[in-house]
């Protein structure tokens, strides 16, 4: 699905568990989730951290919009 979105012109980030799979069929800007059951959370933090954690998951999908890419490319949020 966002292999079609983005040949509408519309930039997209995959946020998953399977960053391999992802880039394998050609989505171009993936971000590293953290588990397979929870890619945009960490349910082994308190509610406050995983709201930093979270939030820091976003800003790097926010970045990893704003970049122009040519080819699959794997982002890392720092969280």
């Amino acid at each position: 699905m966002a292999k079609e979105v983005e040949r509408a012109g519309i930039p997209t980030v995959l946020i998953t568990s399977l960053a391999t799979v992802a880039l394998k069929v050609g989505a171009n800007r993936v971000l590293q989730g953290k588990r397979f059951s929870h890619p945009c959370g960490n349910p082994a933090l308190d509610a406050a951290d995983e709201q930093k954690w979270r939030l820091e998951l976003l800003r790097t999908a926010l970045r990893a919009l704003a970049t122009p890419v040519t080819k699959p490319t794997l982002f890392e949020s720092a969280a």
